[in-house]
């Protein structure tokens, strides 16, 4: 595990509106350590009665959107098109920086110029998995936040217990698990995204439900593993996750009337290139799908047309290829 040499700020949860509400939760944290800074006031919910009394107006609406780290390719691209559409609305999107899901969150909410926070199971310097501490520098260089309950890894070393926890195997399964307590208590909602039945996400949602937080789940194929954890869940209370319009509704947002300061004019070189681009901008990563809703708006455009374009657009280091047909803007 790699650390990142940045200042680490330390707090309790009740020094900042962001975090005063972790301070109400089962086992509370007694100190937060993180990187970046605190999302800031949403000047559109000053006048909005707060959910907690002891942590004023205008906090940012907060939703956490994790999954299965052996994501399929639907739900890659479902985790994708609801945190970018969130993000693009001015919702901060919140996740663990672990495989598959979480790290497509996180990224789906950089692509759309929004504020994510990652919340991690392991001492603030240690950044897991490692392959992901370009992700991590990259939403605190966006205004976004890494944070964790534990102190850097010098000062675990001084407190014997906390050392012995995060040494053996069991006691880092048990911190990643004690960690989605957070995730979901800084969340106004939690949306599954695929979700095997001894799934850790399964584990945000009974902490979800406990903290008396509404939670989404992306309904799947009854046939496929990944998709039993979220199956379970909507006969046990969770909402049928069907477009994202419902969760900005369920938040307070109008999206009709929110458009995200930080997203720039998508504009091509051709009139092709500009639709492929709004289509993306719109939180569409497949590529049949892209060109299928550009065909059905009227517009010709034929498969090697859309290749070509697609082609070009990679060139000009507009798009980058996800793999499995599936493009990503890049800022």
């Amino acid at each position: 595990m790699e650390a990142i040499c940045m200042k680490i700020n330390r707090i309790i949860p009740e020094d900042s509106q962001f975090t005063a509400r972790l301070s109400s939760i089962a086992l509370k944290p007694k100190k937060l350590y993180y990187y970046g800074k605190m999302p800031e006031s949403d000047e559109r919910f000053k006048e909005v009665e707060s959910r907690y009394i002891f942590e004023g107006r205008g906090r940012p609406k907060t939703v956490a959107v994790v999954g299965a780290r052996k994501c399929t390719d639907y739900g890659r691209d479902q985790a994708y098109k609801i945190a970018f559409e969130l993000a693009k609305q001015g919702v901060v999107i919140v996740s663990g920086l672990a495989f598959g899901i979480d790290s497509v969150a996180h990224r789906a909410a950089l692509d759309a110029g929004g504020i994510t926070v990652a919340v991690l199971g392991t001492p603030i310097d240690q950044i897991y998995p490692t392959c992901h501490r370009g992700l991590a520098q990259e939403i605190i260089e966006k205004d976004g936040l890494i944070m964790s309950e534990y102190p850097e890894w010098k000062e675990v070393l001084k407190n014997e217990k906390m050392t012995k926890i995060l040494q053996s195997q069991s006691g880092r399964k048990s911190a990643f698990l004690l960690r989605n307590r957070l995730i979901s208590g800084l969340s106004d909602i939690v949306v599954i995204v695929e979700s095997d039945l001894r799934s850790g996400s399964l584990n945000t949602a009974h902490h979800a439900f406990e903290q008396s937080n509404l939670v989404y789940a992306v309904p799947g194929d009854v046939t496929r593993m990944s998709s039993r954890g979220c199956n379970r869940l909507l006969g046990r209370g969770a909402v049928a996750f069907s477009e994202t319009e419902e969760i900005l509704l369920d938040l307070g947002i109008n999206s009709k009337k929110v458009i995200s300061k930080k997203t720039k004019e998508l504009k091509g070189d051709t009139k092709n290139e500009t639709l492929i681009l709004e289509k993306l901008g719109e939180g569409v990563s497949d590529g049949e799908e892209i060109l299928e809703r550009i065909l059905k708006s009227g517009i010709m455009m034929n498969v090697s047309e859309f290749t070509t374009t697609v082609f070009d657009l990679q060139i000009k280091g507009r798009i980058k290829a996800m793999g499995g047909n599936r493009w990503l803007l890049v800022n």
